[in-house]
């Protein structure tokens, strides 16, 4: 049940602890769009991110179902209203914006606004965008606006804040792209370093077995094994390089729908069958699910190509404020005590490895002929 709009000092701080929790803009913008319509009671609420060529490169609403957004059609151009906010950098408080004389009209589908406020989201001398509410819920004055004057000051206090947030999550978003460019760049020149050394060996060594095989038929079959040493080598190299690119769709989708879409890839390439059950998990550090998914993928790779396993389950569960991941399959199993020895082909030093830098555990229970059960642990943040 509503109780109205909230007020004073507490919902102002309530709507900029709310912009303050999320670094991604899209999920920026809409909150503080969904602040300011509630804070100010409006039944509609709308923030524009200007683009180059005079359209938006972002607009978010609040107040339209997604039906009525689909309707409305493409995004606004700068022009009317829009634009005087972002040009003259001004707040506008109009008694009826279809009866200014910058009105320019809008889509059939598009609902009825009167009364509107509108300010401009400021960086310095910078417009970021522009924020603007319109059908404040009261008691209209006679040829007069809803909106106050009070109204506008408070607006304008949540768009100095916006403006903070925007920046904060711009610089985010910047300094991201500036890691994962970075993080390609260093495994590039690794790449290069150690695959193409290994490369122009095999290709010295296998010019060598070319020249023996009339001559010296059993040194000619020592350089092939040589050959055969580095060529898997070099693909252990380029596979160490290449795991450690961390996926878009971790950063896009998280976790949990990442691992529900790679199983159920998996689930229909090989005729063994693998399942995944997720419990109530949210968001983790960046570092903790990155490693809990290359541990799962390097899990159901063993499990799918070494096990010969006819059933793998994974699940991912919530611990405190960490996160479980178990992967168990039924296949042929191994002896932990040999961890020394099968660690390297069971990629269980990698697992480990990942595990304890993500600040979390792993653990292993096999049995030759029992299947495989492999736990990892990650505190959460």
């Amino acid at each position: 049940m509503s109780h109205g709009p909230r007020t004073g000092l507490a919902a102002v701080s309530s709507a900029l602890l709310a912009m303050s929790r999320h670094l991604e803009v899209r999920d920026v913008l809409k909150t503080i769009v969904a602040s300011a319509r509630e804070l100010l009671d409006a039944q509609y609420a709308a923030l524009g991110v200007p683009d180059d060529h005079g359209g938006f490169a972002q607009f978010v609403v609040d107040g339209v179902s997604d039906e009525q957004w689909k309707a409305i059609g493409p995004l606004p151009r700068q022009h009317g209203i829009l634009a005087a906010m972002l040009r003259e950098a001004t707040p506008q408080r109009l008694a009826d914006v279809r009866k200014d004389p910058r009105f320019e009209g809008w889509p059939s589908a598009h609902p009825d606004l009167a009364d509107f406020l509108g300010l401009p989201i400021r960086d310095g001398d910078e417009v970021m965008g522009a924020l603007f509410l319109a059908n404040k819920n009261c008691v209209k004055p006679e040829g007069g606006c809803g909106f106050t004057t009070d109204d506008e000051e408070l607006l304008g206090i949540l768009a100095q804040h916006a403006a903070i947030a925007l920046t904060n999550a711009r610089l985010y978003e910047r300094s991201r792209e500036l890691t994962i460019a970075e993080e390609r760049s260093r495994l590039a020149h690794e790449l290069h370093d150690a695959v193409s050394q290994k490369l122009f060996s095999l290709r010295l060594t296998a010019q060598a077995a070319a020249t023996l095989v009339d001559r010296d038929p059993a040194r000619a079959k020592g350089e092939l094994q040589q050959v055969a040493e580095l060529a898997a080598e070099a693909a252990d190299e380029l596979r160490a390089a290449v795991v450690e690119l961390r996926p878009a769709a971790l950063d896009e989708d998280g976790l949990v729908a990442t691992l529900r879409t790679q199983i159920q890839v998996l689930d229909r390439a090989h005729s063994a069958r693998v399942t995944f059950t997720g419990h109530g998990v949210k968001a983790l550090p960046a570092a903790q699910e990155e490693a809990m998914l290359r541990v799962a993928q390097e899990a159901l790779h063993n499990a799918l190509r070494h096990a010969a396993a006819e059933h793998v389950d994974v699940t991912l569960h919530r611990r405190g404020t960490g996160a479980v991941l178990r992967v168990t399959d039924d296949g042929s199993g191994f002896d932990p005590r040999t961890v020394r020895r099968a660690g390297r082909h069971l990629g269980l030093v990698s697992m480990r490895d990942r595990a304890n830098g993500a600040g979390g555990r792993l653990t292993v229970e096999s049995a030759p002929g029992k299947g495989t059960t492999i736990e990892m642990e990650v505190p959460g943040g």
